[in-house]
């Protein structure tokens, strides 16, 4: 019981009531405005989306890890190709399918086919990416020089 009477006050109110007496509550910021997005429409993730936004996240880190392992390894060679050596390369190739046995030993999520990458498969895709960047463009092919026209067999 407090001495408001013998309405019941629990630890929580009451620290929070011995705050406000205290003025701790005085000069917040954003007293006296409006509660941000009160007035958009009904949503009931609003709480994640501000996390994710807040976070800097994208919506792929909601997604259940079988899934984020399956978009990884469809955006490995654009992840791979602003690497500059083949050390590198190989340890995200190598992290990544440490996070894929992981995932075989124990799945969570819904089930996928996922297997592990081939590192040499990798660095070669790698290696020819960066020779075509590397390459200057061949220069246009020259056509041939006019050959004199045959005569027929049927008009010799």
């Amino acid at each position: 019981m407090s001495d408001h009477g013998s309405r019941y006050e629990s630890v929580v109110e009451e620290q929070i009531r011995k705050a406000q007496e205290r003025g701790e509550f005085d000069n917040l910021p954003g007293k006296g405005q409006p509660l941000a997005g009160l007035d958009g429409p009904e949503d009931e993730l609003w709480w994640v989306r501000g996390f994710i936004r807040r976070e800097g996240l994208t919506a792929d880190a909601l997604l259940p890890p079988s899934l984020q392992l399956r978009k990884e390894i469809e955006h490995l060679p654009e992840r791979v190709r602003a690497v500059r050596t083949e050390r590198e390369v190989r340890d995200i190739v190598s992290a990544l399918n440490r996070r894929i046995t992981a995932w075989i030993l124990l799945p969570t999520g819904p089930p996928l086919p996922l297997r592990k990458l081939g590192v040499e498969q990798v660095l070669e895709q790698w290696r020819r990416d960066r020779e075509a960047e590397t390459d200057p463009p061949e220069p246009a092919a020259v056509p041939p020089s006019p050959t004199p026209r045959r005569r027929r067999w049927w008009r010799r």
